[in-house]
Order: structure tokens, then sequence, then C-alpha cells
């Protein structure tokens, strides 16, 4: 086992992989999950809480189509040393509209990339922010088209 690893039983991949399909729209969704899968909800309950714990599962949340919500997504990116890094991607932080943060090795020396997601004047006003805030070039790449949305994981 390599360091940070968890130790996860069938059961825990059954559900895992339960929740990759769909967490149920229902007044008692851990019951329905139990009912599908064969616990009872509070065992259901007990280990979707120690998978986050564990931070196999970060959140269980919807998939929003973000254009019929009259809303658009952004990628960006920022340059910036190694010692930066840390102090740039906390700028970034900073707006819950930003969904993705990653530092990445790059060639051209854009390595931190982040996902946007609001209004075209909110995206335009949190990007123009994070530039004057880091005083970093950006590039900036507008979501042209969606060619899939979500994965799932073969975990069973």
């Amino acid at each position: 086992m390599h360091p940070g690893s968890v130790t996860m039983d069938e059961i825990d991949l059954v559900l895992l992989s339960a929740v990759q399909d769909g967490f149920p729209i229902m007044p008692r969704p851990f019951s329905d999950l139990g009912a599908a899968t064969g616990l009872d909800e509070e065992e259901v309950i007990m280990r979707m809480a120690g998978l986050q714990k564990d931070g196999l599962v970060r959140r269980i949340g919807p998939i929003l189509d973000l254009r019929k919500l009259g809303r658009s997504g952004m990628l960006a990116a920022l340059k910036v040393s190694r010692e930066e890094a840390d102090r740039a991607a906390q700028i970034i932080n900073e707006y819950p509209e930003v969904s993705h943060n990653y530092l990445r090795p790059d060639e051209s020396g854009y390595n931190i990339w982040f996902t946007v997601s609001a209004s075209e004047e909110r995206i335009q006003e949190i990007l123009q922010e994070i530039r004057i805030k880091t005083g970093r070039k950006m590039l900036v790449l507008p979501t042209l088209r969606i060619f899939k949305i979500g994965v799932k994981f073969d975990i069973i």
C-alpha cells in the first residue's frame, strides 16, 4: 500500500459505485441508497461519512447545465513561481465561483489552472481582481463547446 491509501471493503466499493450513478433525490436518500445496496440507512450514513473523512468522497452535489441557467464557464491560468504558488492559490480560492484550482507543470510557464463559473460579467470581474491581486499575466480560455460532463469509474 502506498502512503495516503485507504483500506476499503467490498461494501464501500458497492456504495462508491452506486453514488456515481446518481444520488437519490428523495426525502431519505440514504435509506433509498441502502435499499438499493442491501444496507440499512444508518450503515450507509456511517460509511459515506467515513469515505468522506478519508477523502474518497469530496462532496455529493448536482451537475448543473450552466448555459441553461444563463451562466458560463472559463478556464484560466497564471504564471507564478513555485514560491508564489500557495499565495496565488489562496487568492483564487477566495471566490466561490472557482470550482477547480490546480498547480501543473507547463512549458509555457502557465502553471496554476482554475475554472470559474458565473455570469459573463461576474467572470470578468473575478479574473480582473485576480490579475490585480496576483500581479500576474493570465491566460483565459472560454468554453466554446462541452464534449463530456462527468466520469464513471469501474470500481467493482
